[in-house]
């Protein structure tokens, strides 16, 4: 039996109009009188009492054109609702920039009858307020904020924008996906849209965001998307957007993509121009091959160290890629959290509060090293083997200690990451460059300088003989090779021997239009000392070794504040200092206070 159209009707002064399907028999028409729908891209019709159907102009431009088959839409649906025994549902509103369509006659049935759907949407994509946008995505909390429909219209609209405004050789788009119990759902809408823009799409499933960059690079797709918010709590998720070579899109890249979206309404293609949609199921082996090629990993040493190690991949996408790594190093690893299935069993950054289940781990299994990520897998912290935990910044400095010992060169890190790094860099006779925080801002900074390492004090390791991508699995790798130099010493003993600092991370919540009055105060109220403005403001005590950086977070609506120093009370006490004067300058603090009154004491007009 098929599905019976009942009467349609609309206003072409109304941007909604009502579809009501249900399941009631019919008379049988003969498809021969339907007509070829072919006045004008297709007219309305009226049902003739005798089963024929008349031509009826709508009352604007657009129309359905209905045929013996399915229906096409015309280029504008309004609110569209559907009804049938289960219920109704609506419809996206989407259409007022176009009247109605208006169609009434008694019921009639088709074969194949479906809802008319439009080529094109009425309007730019609309982003929500609360929606955090950075240099690498689109991140927020599911549902209030990322919802399947943005997604696919932000997926149709990256299709169409790497069609655009890219080197026009090839449109294969490579996705993946964390554990996030949201993924699966916002990666069907993500392909939907990039299919709906012609392009060829790539499914990598549960991976880590650096596999994915890997496949982008060596398979010269046209670009990626990851579907993960990394750090974040369960109830976020986001999409960073992949280029061509496996790197995140350039600042201004992502600048006039941003752009398109404000201005202008991605371009679908037609139904028979939708492409095929393949899988990879090889992309996370391809990861692990290509991290045992690397040239600062001895392979055949670490195999004959066994060494014990312990793990813990927060029930994310680390788990499809690290523990096979490490047992292909000969390692003996004691796991937790491997299973990708999204239900993180601790917070899921890998910052050194979050990490005693680990702790616990290696003390109780007797590892020499415990390694931890975030759902992603681009960022890893560390253990030692007192099942203390080291702090992210040491990641990069002891993954730089085995590059520079076999290539020395460039080092690159960003404005909030540790000194110990230009400590480990000059041991080697290198130097180091700083950069915005921010992957990709580091990358190019790495470009530019051919730095053979760097990345960011959170944890990622960037290594430019594989990727230019901060990468956990790898950087593991580094960390195995980093004790297999010195097999008869502890991690912690190793650690005691560099430059000793404490590093204060804190956040605040505070008004982003009020940071330029807060930097200046800040700068009022410390000691002079070598400042730096290209990502909030970062002053440095040379002389003390020490240095504060306060900047708007990319990835939270927080603004971060990060201080080092050799002792601790000091890191804590620059902090300190920087939250006061943030209190002073909010929207109740004594500054605004004061420069809202005037010079004079008097309320300024």
């Amino acid at each position: 039996m098929g599905v019976v159209i009942a009467p349609v009707t609309g206003s072409g002064d109304c941007p909604a109009w009502t579809q009501r399907v249900s399941k009631r028999p019919a008379p049988e028409l003969d498809p021969g009188s339907l007509g070829d729908g072919s006045d004008n891209g297709g007219s309305p019709v009226d049902a003739g009492a005798a089963g024929r159907l008349r031509p009826r102009r709508p009352p604007g431009p657009a129309g359905l054109n209905i045929a013996s088959g399915p229906w096409t839409g015309g280029r504008a649906i309004g609110r569209s609702s559907l009804e049938c025994d289960e219920g109704l549902s609506t419809g996206c509103g989407r259409c007022a920039n176009f009247p109605c369509a208006s169609v009434s006659g008694p019921p009639v049935r088709f074969p194949d009858a479906i809802l008319p759907t439009p080529t094109r949407r009425s309007m730019p994509i609309d982003l929500p307020a609360d929606l955090m946008v950075s240099v690498s995505g689109f991140r927020g909390r599911v549902g209030p904020s990322l919802t399947p429909e943005l997604v696919a219209g932000l997926g149709a609209a990256y299709g169409a924008f790497l069609r655009d405004d890219g080197d026009g050789d090839g449109d294969t788009v490579i996705v993946g996906r964390d554990s996030r119990t949201s993924g699966p759902m916002l990666m069907r809408a993500a392909v939907a849209g990039l299919l709906s823009a012609g392009c060829r799409v790539v499914e990598l499933g549960v991976v880590p965001t650096p596999t994915l960059m890997l496949a982008v690079k060596d398979a010269g797709a046209a670009g990626g998307i990851a579907v993960t918010a990394s750090h974040n709590p369960a109830e976020w998720n986001a999409l960073k957007f992949a280029a061509r070579g496996g790197a995140f899109l350039l600042p201004e890249r992502m600048e006039r993509f941003q752009r398109r979206l404000a201005e202008e309404d991605p371009a679908r293609v037609d139904w028979d121009a939708i492409p095929a949609v393949s899988g990879d199921d090889a992309a996370p082996g391809r990861h692990v091959e290509r991290i045992l090629g690397l040239p600062f990993v001895d392979v055949a040493a670490l195999r004959r160290a066994r060494m014990r190690v312990a793990l813990d991949c927060v029930n994310g996408a680390g788990g499809v890629v690290l523990p096979e790594l490490l047992e292909r190093l000969g390692c003996e690893v004691h796991a937790i959290g491997t299973e990708p299935h999204g239900r993180f069993h601790r917070d899921p950054e890998p910052t050194a509060r979050n990490l005693a289940a680990l702790g616990e781990l290696v003390r109780g299994c007797g590892a020499r090293i415990g390694f931890a990520v975030d759902p992603d897998a681009d960022r890893l912290s560390l253990v030692d083997e007192r099942g203390r935990a080291l702090g992210e910044d040491l990641t990069l400095a002891l993954a730089a200690d085995v590059v520079l010992g076999r290539q020395p060169g460039r080092v690159v890190t960003n404005l909030s990451t540790s000194r110990v790094v230009e400590d480990v860099a000059r041991s080697h006779g290198c130097g180091v460059a700083r950069a915005p925080v921010g992957e990709i801002n580091v990358v190019v900074r790495m470009v530019a300088e051919g730095a053979v390492v760097g990345g960011e004090g959170n944890g990622g390791v960037i290594v430019p003989a594989l990727q230019h991508t901060r990468d956990a699995p790898a950087g593991a790798a580094l960390l195995l090779q980093y004790l297999a130099c010195e097999p008869g010493v502890p991690l912690s003993e190793r650690i005691a021997a560099l430059p000793a600092y404490t590093i204060v991370k804190e956040k605040a919540a505070f008004p982003r239009e009020a940071l330029d009055t807060a930097y200046q105060a800040l700068a009022e109220e410390l000691p002079p000392g070598r400042q730096d403005e290209s990502d909030g403001l970062r002053i440095e005590w040379p002389a003390e070794r020490a240095w504060l950086h306060v900047r708007p977070s990319g990835t939270e609506p927080v603004v971060r504040l990060i201080a080092e120093a050799p002792k601790p009370a000091s890191a804590r006490s620059l902090v300190g200092r920087a939250r006061r004067v943030l209190e002073a300058c909010g929207p109740f603090g004594a500054r605004q206070e004061a420069q809202a009154r005037g010079p004079a004491g008097n309320a300024a007009g």
